[in-house]
């Protein structure tokens, strides 16, 4: 089977240890959704003041710092290819109705080459290409 059927979606739930300060889990949360990492740890920090969520936040700090694996270093070639597979997990529909634009686009541009392909304007032009290549032959 071709290469490019068996490719798996590397966009996963990692803990970023590149970029932690603690376990990875607010560097790996935000990159996964596309957030800023400060913003991430200044959201975990405060939910973590507010007396109701302390014990689940911090519960959940450890188990996410447990369980997840830590982000391969080799993930993406780029930073489009991370942004890509970012939209593919998180908005699917959004992928496929941009390709189907495309698609569309490709298609329009297909339709108006055939039109003139098939338009007197080609046969006249093909006509004087070929005058004036026989007439530099001679």
């Amino acid at each position: 089977m071709n290469a490019f059927y068996e490719r798996r979606n590397p966009h996963k739930l990692y803990r970023d240890k590149k970029n932690a300060i603690i376990a990875g889990v607010c560097a790996g949360l935000a990159g996964y959704f596309g957030w800023n990492v400060k913003g991430m740890r200044v959201a975990t920090i405060l939910l973590c003041l507010i007396p109701p969520f302390t014990p689940f936040m911090i519960v959940s700090y450890i188990i996410l710092a447990i369980f997840l694996p830590v982000k391969p270093g080799d993930l993406y070639e780029t930073q489009e290819q991370a942004e890509f597979w970012r939209g593919v997990s998180n908005a699917p529909s959004d992928v496929f109705g941009s390709l189907s634009h495309r698609f569309k686009e490709l298609n329009m541009r297909l339709e108006r080459m055939e039109a003139f392909v098939t338009s007197k304007e080609f046969e006249i032009d093909r006509e004087l290409n070929r005058a004036r290549d026989s007439g530099r032959s001679t």
